[in-house]
């Protein structure tokens, strides 16, 4: 593996991306957060902000098979807001894997999207899974379809909205190398 791809130096945009930390865990879910009421408004708020940070840092991180983060170089430590944050500069974006092929979150901060990070999160799951990869995007979340479409997922399986919480229409995607 070389220096970049185990995201101990920054690509020459100044992103680099590491695995999550527990300390990772409020910038995480404010990108979540923020992600999906940029490009989801239509999705019902089913949990409070501190249910999902609660979900975040005792379900996502610890069980995940592997969650990374896209950041900004920048002063370590500190967070677009100037508090403390994770392990480093600010937190654009992460990407959570599930059940060793299962695509289970990738989300960007709103003002990172099109910068190519998505693509890299991406690549970095594919990395780590030695096979096919699925995922789930709502029905109605053009633009992540239209990104899986871009990088090589085929719609595999279309469901009525009852296999998830917010009960809106989804799409299984596959990948296979």
């Amino acid at each position: 593996m070389t220096e970049h791809e185990t995201g101990r130096r920054p690509a020459p945009d100044g992103v680099r991306l590491r695995l999550a930390t527990a300390a990772d865990a409020e910038a995480v879910t404010r990108v979540f957060l923020d992600s999906r009421a940029a490009a989801m408004p239509y999705l019902p708020r089913i949990h409070s902000d501190e249910d999902t940070l609660a979900w975040m840092t005792h379900v996502v991180l610890p069980t995940s098979t592997a969650v990374w983060v896209a950041e900004q170089s920048g002063r370590a430590g500190q967070n677009r807001e100037g508090g403390e944050g994770g392990e480093g500069g600010e937190l654009l974006g992460f990407a959570a894997l599930a059940g060793g092929d299962e695509l289970d979150h990738l989300y960007l901060r709103p003002d990172a999207v099109r910068r190519g990070i998505g693509s890299r999160l991406l690549a970095e799951v594919r990395g780590a899974v030695d096979g096919p990869i699925g995922l789930y995007v709502f029905q109605r979340n053009t633009a992540a379809r239209a990104f899986y479409e871009r990088h090589g997922f085929t719609a595999v399986a279309f469901d009525d909205g009852g296999r998830n919480e917010e009960n809106e229409p989804d799409v299984l995607y596959r990948w296979t190398p």
